[in-house]
């Protein structure tokens, strides 16, 4: 059930020393559990209008390896865990079989005018 998400590494991603910027890992991430979450379905405009966002509650990172300007990467994202009020994802970097980072996300879904949290969509609980 893991997604796969193909990213290539720009001029831009880079810091002077050549290698990708330790930030722009996550928003690696963040891009492939956007098309994780569009691929399953959940239409986020929607959900905003609804009353509902996905937010990040917690992230934990691991740099293994550096990667540079014309890298070919793949971003697997999983399911490690999950509840009626939050997931945990478990998300890979790679470059061919090495893996670069690797991340544990939880998410929640939050009224995006109070802050409070909510449930889960049931296309995602369902995936858990």
């Amino acid at each position: 059930m893991a997604h796969f998400f193909p990213i290539t590494v720009y001029y831009e991603d880079t810091d002077m020393g050549g290698i990708v910027y330790h930030a722009n890992y996550l928003k690696y991430i963040e891009r492939a559990r956007s098309a994780w979450v569009r691929e399953k379905g959940i239409d986020q405009v929607t959900m905003r209008r609804d009353g509902s966002v996905f937010a990040v509650r917690r992230v934990e990172g691991d740099f293994l390896a550096p990667s540079r300007l014309d890298d070919a990467l793949e971003v697997e994202t999983a399911i490690e865990s999950a509840s009626g009020a939050r997931m945990v994802l478990c998300q890979v970097i790679r470059r061919g079989p090495r893996t670069l980072f690797r991340a544990r996300v939880e998410l929640v879904v939050i009224d995006h005018v109070t802050g409070g949290v909510r449930r889960m969509p049931p296309e995602l609980r369902a995936l858990g």
